[in-house]
């Protein structure tokens, strides 16, 4: 019973959490470095938890360190269907206490979430991300810290000016208003294995605006959700608000798309993968299945680019590339994929960049010395190096940087750069995931044409670049590459968006560009109802036309 819902409650200002250095003789970096040998000493059993009870299917899979195949980090149970449709029951049984919490009682525990993540659990996060999925301590840090503890505080904040949207007008005698009510069944999150944060975000939003998760990560980066979903109960989520059920993605998706409590899906993932589910859900209205329609709300593949003008700063350029191809592996789906040069910068370019890469350390995540770390798993790797061989062999494509590879020990490929004089060459055109950049060199009078070339060799609109100081150039570029990404960036690297600074997503092939980090997104999660009340209501059906003169 809410007796004390009597309060305009303000959310505090969210501010970006600061970015921890790691730099040499600060606490931090040996307190990352304990974490690390503590987490290799032991190895944890990854349960499934559907409405707070831990559930093991003796269905295991090995979780995994991508740069050192000798170490394993313990095992996680895969769910099957039978608990995959517990995990829809007992998110359906979660939604009445969920919905019975004053709003403000859902955001005091995800602002303590943010909190624990920042103290107590700062190193533990960051040390489960670097180990299991291969990222080094800034960019673990940026990611499974910051990035999500950002979420948290952003999105809360954002769900107090959502409700706080209210009618314009309420003239006399009638008073409007609305209200902002969770979906009526149950959100069905997928995360990806390549941002913790982002895998933290999918299941909070939804249920941050008071709905409740059934939550896949990804297989290959189950180990530090697992952690988080411990940081959870902590701050206080009921039992059955988030249901983490790890396993396949046909096993988990089936049974959560075809039941007919689905009401929505938050995704982060590929573009195939994306489409299959929209086709499903698509038949699914068809067969008259569910209640009413889902919502679809996904971020999925890039083809990213990075466009540069004659008046563009060599070393700045460069930078940019070197930073949004090779940062994190490549492994980012706003990472820079593909490059456009003009000729009067196309060698000054090249060597500053030869220059870059070659002080690129490459190695465990152990050893802080290193920038450059493992790709994910075996399948990536063999998808990214088919990639590499293929422009090996061609005639029309050279590398001219990196191109070798080896996985004896870990998932290792060489930062790699290929050149090309086909702007339709096959790693100008497809996703590759991975640390590959392509250039193109055109003619310095044919810009505005090569504009119009780079919006129409990809499928995808996710993020892209210019690197320009003339700012007509850059005036045409905007308008020229106005749909060719969700995310542009000028004179920088088009990756690293930060929440409350840039909403992400895209257009196109890359999603539903419903802005991760922004209100547009947890508009998503909530369905308006409006309300009139007449305090004088007319008592008698006539017009005033209808009277007698």
């Amino acid at each position: 019973m809410n007796l004390l819902n009597n309060a305009s409650i303000n959310i505090p200002f969210p501010q970006n959490e600061p970015v921890f250095s790691y730099a040499p003789g600060t606490p931090e970096r040996q307190k990352l470095k304990q974490k690390l040998e503590e987490l290799k000493s032991q190895k944890v059993d990854v349960p499934l938890i559907i409405g707070g009870k831990e559930i093991r299917t003796g269905n295991t899979t090995k979780i995994a360190c991508p740069h050192d195949h000798s170490i394993e980090l313990g095992q996680y149970h895969k769910a099957g269907a039978k608990e995959v449709q517990m995990a829809i029951d007992a998110a359906m049984a979660a939604k009445p206490l969920w919905d019975s919490l004053r709003w403000e009682e859902r955001a005091a525990i995800f602002l303590k979430a943010a909190d624990l993540l920042a103290g107590p659990y700062r190193f533990l996060i960051n040390a489960a991300t670097m180990l299991n999925i291969s990222k080094n301590p800034f960019q673990a840090e940026i990611d499974s810290t910051c990035e999500l503890i950002d979420f948290l505080r952003f999105n809360v904040y954002f769900a107090s000016e959502i409700y706080a949207d209210q009618p314009m007008h309420s003239p006399s005698p009638i008073w409007n208003y609305v209200q902002h009510r969770p979906l009526e069944g149950f959100v069905f999150a997928v995360a990806p294995f390549n941002f913790t944060a982002i895998s933290g975000n999918l299941p909070t939003a939804p249920a941050i605006m008071g709905n409740t998760v059934v939550w896949k990560p990804a297989s290959s980066a189950v180990y530090a959700p697992y952690f988080l979903m411990q940081l959870f109960k902590e701050a206080g989520v009921p039992d059955g608000v988030l249901n983490f059920v790890p396993g396949s993605g046909s096993d988990v998706g089936n049974v959560c798309l075809d039941s007919p409590d689905f009401n929505g899906i938050h995704f982060t993932g590929s573009t195939p993968v994306f489409q299959g589910m929209w086709k499903q859900i698509g038949c699914n209205i068809a067969d008259d299945k569910y209640k009413t329609y889902p919502r679809i709300v996904g971020e999925t593949g890039g083809k990213d680019f990075v466009f540069a003008h004659a008046s563009a700063d060599v070393k700045a350029l460069a930078t940019g590339i070197v930073r949004g191809a090779f940062e994190y592996q490549g492994q980012k789906c706003s990472a820079a994929s593909r490059a456009y040069i003009p000729k009067s910068l196309w060698q000054p370019v090249i060597d500053e960049i030869k220059s870059q890469v070659s002080r690129i350390k490459t190695g465990d995540v152990c050893d802080f010395g290193n920038f450059f770390n493992a790709v994910i798993d075996k399948a990536a790797f063999k998808t990214i190096t088919e990639y590499v061989d293929y422009a090996a062999a061609a005639k029309d494509a050279e590398i001219i940087i990196g191109g070798s590879y080896d996985d004896s020990k870990g998932f290792f490929i060489e930062p790699t750069v290929i050149t090309t004089t086909d702007p339709q060459f096959k790693t100008m055109v497809e996703e590759i995931f991975g640390p590959v950049m392509t250039m193109y060199c055109y003619e310095d009078a044919d810009y505005e044409a090569t504009l119009d070339l780079c919006d129409q060799t990809s499928p995808y609109s996710l993020t892209g670049a210019i690197f320009a100081q003339d700012r007509p150039a850059v005036s045409l570029a905007m308008a020229k590459l106005v749909n060719a990404s969700g995310n542009f960036y000028v004179n920088d690297k088009p990756t690293g968006a930060v929440v409350g600074q840039q909403p992400f997503g895209g257009g196109r092939a890359s999603g539903t560009n419903d802005k991760a980090g922004s209100k547009q997104n947890l508009m998503r999660w909530a369905s308006v109802r409006a309300i009139k009340e007449n305090f004088v209501p007319p008592t008698s059906f006539e017009y005033p036309f209808l009277d007698a003169e």
